[in-house]
């Protein structure tokens, strides 16, 4: 392995997903002067052709392309996770999981293989050094920001990453493509789990152990029968087929008894929760004022955050609707990301 000594830090490799976002990503560093390399993590068998289309765009700004074939990697780390939580009766963070443990990982160990400093990606997100700490802060596009999905980067791995789209919004990044001519400028945005297809998620589940089990009211009373709690989750009220005068929602699973647990929707709501696994990004008080969201696209919600020895209890001051178990609730303050971990 090269020391970091070594490394030139005008380089940086940049990971190419045959998108539009990572496209241009690539460019605007080659405009700033960096010395580019791409490099596609092929994931899934290079679906959808999105290695020929990394490599046409690095062809395309005169930059050496790489690829490492980690299908099966990927597999037991990132899928094996994936199907592991639902059959907890949990609902899964996949692309939070892969970011930390598997894409950026990999990426700064090839990077390392390369004598490069830096690695970047596509992502929507900024960082700035607060303090002599890395700080994720939300991207100048809201609705595209993707600084949830960052939340478990370590200081390590930020200290050597690029996001050059977090001043850029989506509009912008697609129209510096048309202006280039790129092939992909007007692709469309990849789904949120690049494996699964169709959002048939169950068919990549295949438990060994018997997996019908009783639906229960939220007083315990037998009212059907499920096919596998990994078929549903909290909020969820398309597919309970259950005859009733009233609409009926996923409250809870209990894995233990083998249970499904369905209510009236007000039983959906909570001002609370608790979460494990923190990573921080800043260096949080005790207890603060923040801002949380408690899934990907939700909106951020006013809340008290207490840490305790291995966890944090959060509290919210309206209450949250299916607040989910496997997910992950990441905090802000004003623009910068604190930190987060996974809800019990």
């Amino acid at each position: 392995m090269i020391t970091r000594r070594k490394m030139k830090r005008n380089k940086v490799l940049v990971g190419m997903s045959g998108g539009v976002d990572s496209s241009v990503c690539a460019y605007i560093l080659q405009k700033q002067g960096y010395e580019v390399t791409g490099l596609t993590l092929n994931v899934l068998g290079c679906k959808d052709s999105n290695c020929d289309d990394a490599k046409k765009i690095c062809d395309r700004l005169g930059i050496k392309h790489v690829v490492l074939n980690l299908k099966e990697e990927f597999d037991e780390k990132i899928i094996k996770y994936f199907v592991d939580e639902y059959i907890k009766g949990r609902t899964p963070n996949p692309c939070v999981m892969c970011n930390r443990e598997f894409k950026f990982e990999k990426m700064l160990q090839k990077a390392d293989e390369l004598g490069i400093k830096y690695v970047a990606t596509g992502h929507y997100v900024k960082i700035k050094n607060i303090n002599g700490r890395h700080i994720l802060q939300k991207a100048k596009d809201g609705k595209k920001d993707q600084s949830y999905v960052l939340y478990r980067l370590s200081q390590e791995q930020l200290s050597r990453c690029i996001f050059p789209l977090g001043n850029y919004t989506k509009k912008e990044i697609r129209d510096i493509a048309k202006e280039l001519g790129f092939e992909n400028a007007n692709k469309s945005d990849s789904q949120d789990i690049c494996f699964v297809e169709d959002g048939n998620y169950s068919s990549l589940i295949h438990p060994k152990d018997n997996i019908k089990g009783d639906i229960v009211d939220v007083d315990g009373n037998v009212i059907g029968e499920h096919n596998g709690i990994y078929n549903y989750t909290i909020g969820q009220r398309k597919g309970i087929k259950i005859s009733s005068n009233k609409p009926l929602y996923v409250v809870g699973i209990d894995k233990e008894k083998n249970r499904v647990i369905v209510g009236d929707k007000d039983k959906l709501f909570s001002k609370s929760l608790v979460a494990k696994d923190i990573n921080w990004i800043d260096i949080p008080k005790n207890r603060m004022l923040v801002t949380a969201r408690i899934r990907y696209h939700s909106k951020e919600a006013l809340a008290i955050i207490e840490q305790k020895d291995d966890s944090v209890l959060v509290k919210f001051f309206r209450s949250q609707r299916a607040i989910t178990p496997g997910q992950s609730v990441v905090f802000y303050k004003g623009k910068n990301l604190l930190g987060g971990g996974v809800i019990q």
